[in-house]
């Protein structure tokens, strides 16, 4: 599995309504997405930023997703340019499923 972490920074330009407003708004896009495992939106109001973390099937699926055309469209949503790092996930703990 991989994990994708993209990171809006902001100076004094941070939004946490705009951020909050983006989340609520894009959620429901990601409902059942393929490949998809899970997606959680953050406000970090303290570091100024957004940290959205995605758990992903492969890193293909997770690198298409991340196009240039995406990369504009949440740029011009967040109105800051994110900076994606993928990740390899070790372990999952998940207590919502019991095993």
């Amino acid at each position: 599995m991989i994990g994708a972490i993209v990171t809006f920074s902001y100076g004094a330009d941070f939004d946490r309504a705009r951020i909050e407003n983006v989340a609520q708004h894009a959620r429901e896009s990601f409902v059942g997405m393929p490949g998809l495992h899970s997606k959680v939106f953050t406000v970090d109001e303290s570091g100024r930023r957004a940290v959205n973390f995605y758990v992903w099937d492969a890193l293909e699926p997770a690198k298409a997703f991340f196009s240039d055309q995406l990369l504009a469209r949440v740029t011009a949503l967040y109105g800051v340019a994110p900076v994606v790092d993928f990740v390899d996930i070790a372990a999952i703990v998940d207590n919502a499923v019991a095993v």
